[in-house]
């Protein structure tokens, strides 16, 4: 056995709080089958994926287009494509998660066919407004369902492993929490966008909403601005910022610019956590070069009193894409099989980050505070 040597205190200190860092979802000790609805590209390269490395059962899955359908499950392995919703849910096995991952305009229909008491997972957004966002609350309250949202970046292995450092005060409590992307994104890739009238925030910033939400709970206001790129006219919005306000000791900020189109140089992607007694920055890897992209890192920093400030790189096991969706599923899974007394996700706490989302839009529908030079 090789035994691992220490040129100081600090270093020692460093390999402890690495071994203790969590970055996996604890898993269900038995994963219930899982059917989807909708056989589009993000089943293809994302849930699919996490379900296969996790060993979560798929039985079947349905889409509008049968043969989309038919030939996803050709290429995956999918035992089952069902011809209806109605067949999907009287063939369902006993205690399915329906995995709903269609555009969030289809939901509502699709909810009010769910069998009483299942258990649901929707792709995020939870609607596209927050007359939706409601109703979906609503019914899923009615039919007493387990439902859950798709936000899987809070089950990202960096994230986690954010959480697991913040939750040990390894950097004390965080003053500053701050979300900075300037990328390019190939919007042609989600055609279902084309001339809908809300889509940065509420189909990619909103993932980062609901991540500061995880850490900071719910801001009591928002500034925010989002605005659209001429090159893509058919596109609403392509760039935002957003200031959520938590008093006035805590800076939380969204900075989100999709059309940086001149090559990998000054690409950014990264949250950071700024705390008293140190910070964590970590890259979202997958949004520089999309889809291809690019290594996550994970780096901590604490301050220690006549010692220079240095940061220390941890290993990460896994990337947002696939191990943030089957974390997703696998907290539901828990708790819809009792192992677990929370759903983080769940469709009551999506319902108030929808809340943060529609402020947002208020906010920059409002223009700001305006100048006076007189």
């Amino acid at each position: 056995m090789t035994k691992t040597s220490f040129a100081d205190n600090n270093q020692l200190e460093d390999y402890r709080i690495a071994m203790t860092i969590r970055q996996q979802t604890p898993m269900p000790a038995r994963p219930l089958p899982i059917v989807i609805i909708g056989a589009g590209g993000i089943v293809e390269t994302a849930h699919l994926p996490a379900y296969r490395k996790a060993h979560f059962p798929v039985a079947g899955i349905f889409d509008l287009d049968a043969n989309r359908a038919h030939a996803l499950a050709a290429r995956t392995g999918i035992p089952r494509v069902y011809a209806s919703i109605p067949e999907l849910v009287e063939h369902a096995p006993a205690g399915a998660v329906f995995d709903i991952a269609t555009p969030a305009s289809a939901f509502l229909p699709i909810l009010g066919q769910m069998p009483h008491g299942a258990t649901v997972l929707l792709q995020k957004p939870m609607g596209e407004t927050m007359e939706q966002a409601t109703a979906i609350r609503d019914v899923c309250r009615r039919r007493r369902l387990t439902a859950a949202v798709n936000f899987q970046l809070r089950y990202a292995p960096n994230i986690l492993a954010a959480r697991s450092l913040i939750e040990q005060g390894v950097i004390g409590e965080i003053y500053d929490l701050e979300v900075h992307i300037n990328v390019y994104t190939p919007w042609h890739l989600w055609t279902f966008l084309n001339g809908i009238p809300r889509v940065e925030i509420l189909y990619h910033s909103v993932h980062y909403v609901d991540l500061i939400r995880s850490f900071l709970a719910d801001p009591g206001s928002v500034w925010a601005h989002t605005a659209k790129q001429s090159k893509r006219p058919h596109i609403a919005s392509t760039r935002t910022s957003i200031i959520l306000r938590y008093g006035d000791s805590v800076r939380a900020t969204i900075n989100v610019n999709h059309d940086h189109e001149f090559g990998p140089r000054h690409q950014q992607s990264y949250v950071k956590w700024e705390g008293a007694r140190g910070a964590i920055r970590t890259t979202l890897g997958l949004l520089m070069d999309y889809p291809k992209g690019v290594t996550d890192e994970f780096e901590y920093c604490v301050l220690e009193e006549g010692t220079p400030a240095s940061w220390v790189s941890v290993p990460l096991e896994g990337t947002w894409f696939p191990d943030g969706f089957s974390g997703c599923m696998a907290a539901l899974m828990c708790y819809a099989g009792g192992s677990s007394t929370t759903v983080p996700h769940s469709v009551e706490d999506a319902w108030r980050t929808m809340a943060v989302v529609e402020a947002a839009y208020q906010s920059s529908a409002s223009q700001g505070t305006t100048v006076s030079y007189d």
